[in-house]
């Protein structure tokens, strides 16, 4: 372990960023490196990136992930309200779903955010084909989207990431991490396969969606 910690600190070195002092890192056991996990999951609130974590405590990604394990084991074993769950490349301690009718009872009961039908398709849209822009969203629907694009950014299911090379440099959106938790998956890779009449569909929902609004 020593001298993985000391490869770490020569990495760090060669690339010219200011190493951790040693003394203010003493060498622990895997309880307390779990305990620091848990605390500094805990402090931040929100995912933490594995390559974070692995840097502070000085070990690889793979002990890194041996820890977490741990982790959610005794989470399960000794039955506690909380969880990790994995977004991408991140890592975040969450309540348990189970338990949310508990929380509610002590916290504001949070506005429930529907999501219509124009919503769903825009953001399955962005979903399968991202990064994408309004005008590719418009093309493949038919119709405009604003609003379903704005409602989506505001409840934080979607975000902007860039903009396209090309004249206008129009806008890209991509889903956010509120959207693997909306959905229960790690990443996008996990959604179901895009049903080959897929497209089709929406087309027609939006023609259903001009002739009401007309």
């Amino acid at each position: 372990m020593i001298d993985k910690e000391n490869q770490i600190l020569d990495q760090e070195q060669n690339l010219g960023a200011e190493p951790l002092q040693q003394e203010t890192l003493p060498t622990l056991s895997e309880e307390e490196k779990i305990a620091a996990l848990e605390a500094i999951l805990f402090t931040m609130g929100h995912s933490v990136e594995k390559s974070a974590l692995s840097h502070a405590l000085l070990i690889s990604e793979e002990q890194l992930q041996h820890l977490l394990d741990q982790m959610q084991q005794q989470y399960q074993q000794t039955n506690r309200g909380i969880e990790l769950i994995y977004l991408e490349d991140k890592v975040q301690m969450c309540t348990k779903k189970s338990l949310y009718p508990y929380l509610i009872r002590v916290a504001t009961i949070p506005k429930k955010q529907v999501l219509t039908e124009v919503m769903l398709e825009t953001l399955s849209i962005i979903a399968y084909k991202q990064p994408v822009t309004k005008i590719d969203i418009e093309r493949i629907r038919g119709v405009k989207s604003d609003f379903g694009v704005n409602k989506l950014l505001e409840y934080g299911l979607i975000e902007e990431v860039g903009r396209l090379d090309a004249p206008g440099r129009p806008i890209l959106f991509a889903t956010t991490e509120e959207f693997l938790r909306r959905f229960g998956v790690q990443t996008t890779t996990q959604l179901p396969q895009l049903d080959e009449n897929f497209l089709d569909t929406i087309k027609k929902e939006a023609e259903k969606e001009i002739h009401v609004t007309v």
